[in-house]
């Protein structure tokens, strides 16, 4: 019992290392004085700083007493919950952040915690394992300033998503040109929302006709002016799109995943339509967005997820208010 009890005085120590390490990075590349050495949008901070805390939450538990493989992997998450349970508290970091972190946190974690275990085990590592464990310590601030020349890519990216429709194209090209107040009933549930994406709720037409400017509107006041480059009736409708970044208050998105930021941007939106042999019509919405990190290969996977869920949900209410029409006349 005693050396139960022990044990878990010995885990808690460990993580909570590992936690205020986490915190104190965290602080540390948010600030103005280090943002232009090391930032937060960085491989050094979404992989290699919990990879550190992991390291830590296992090393100080595991050279005073062996542990087993499976607080090597489960006892880090530990320090990434804990550090991403402050951010949400104090309001250092938002839900949509939070969520895109907590996979790769976890699995890095994860990984720092098998390693620490293995150098904390082996004897002749052990006898360096101070040294060791400081110069893991430095790891995110020595990676962070290398990576952007190294790794930052910018590229477009490309979503698309379809829904066939009972109804005529006048009907159906009607719902597409402008789009009136759409209520909330008349969306579908979905992922994003949940996370923190704004709900659509209108789009505006100045004029029909190319150089016709819509204004789309979202909850939290993100507003999209899209410029129409391409009107050719009944058939295709095509944009280029300006968020309106600087109107978007701080309490919609944080800075990381603001639209029209430096990391992520939507730049053109269309709609095709595609008469059906079975007198359906099929209905393509493509967007291009620019997506410009230093680990593209998994930003992206959030952002084409997102445009995609939001793209479904607009075609839902086109779909609806298009065969509502039809079956009204």
């Amino acid at each position: 019992m005693t050396r139960s009890y022990s044990n878990v005085k010995l885990l808690l120590f460990g993580t909570g290392v590992g936690a205020l390490y986490g915190i104190f990075i965290r602080l540390a590349f948010g600030s103005h004085s280090l943002n232009q050495f090391v930032g937060v949008m960085s491989v050094a901070f979404l992989f290699v700083m919990p990879f550190v805390c992991g390291f830590l939450a296992v090393y100080f538990a595991e050279i005073r007493q062996q542990q087993s493989v499976a607080v090597w992997l489960l006892a880090p998450w530990l320090t990434v919950l804990g550090g991403c349970a402050v951010m949400i508290l104090f309001l250092i970091e938002g839900w949509i952040c939070i969520i895109m972190y907590l996979p790769v946190g976890l699995a890095f974690s994860s990984i720092g915690g098998v390693i620490a275990g293995l150098i904390a085990r082996n004897k002749r590592l052990k006898r360096v394992g101070s040294v060791t464990t400081a110069c893991i310590l430095f790891l995110p601030f020595v990676f962070s300033p290398l990576e952007s020349s190294l790794l930052n890519r910018r590229d477009i990216r490309t979503v698309e998503n379809v829904i066939d429709i009972q109804a005529s194209p006048a009907a159906v090209w009607d719902q597409i040109k402008t789009v009136p107040r759409i209520r909330k009933h008349e969306l579908q549930r979905s992922w994003s929302h949940r996370i923190g994406f704004p709900d659509p709720t209108a789009a505006t037409l100045s004029y029909e006709g190319v150089g016709g400017v819509r204004q789309a509107s979202f909850d939290g006041g993100v507003l999209f002016i899209e410029t129409v480059d391409v009107w050719e009736p009944l058939h295709r409708l095509a944009f280029s799109i300006h968020p309106q970044t600087a109107q978007i208050p701080n309490t919609t998105f944080d800075e990381h995943v603001t639209v029209g930021g430096p990391y992520f941007d939507v730049l053109r939106g269309e709609y095709r339509l595609e008469p059906l042999p079975n007198g359906k019509m099929r209905l393509h919405l493509t967007s291009w967005q620019r997506v410009a990190t230093d680990f593209n290969w998994y930003a992206h996977l959030w952002t084409d997820a997102v445009m995609s869920d939001l793209q479904k949900r607009i075609l839902y209410v086109v779909q609806q208010r298009a065969e509502s029409n039809r079956i009204a006349h």
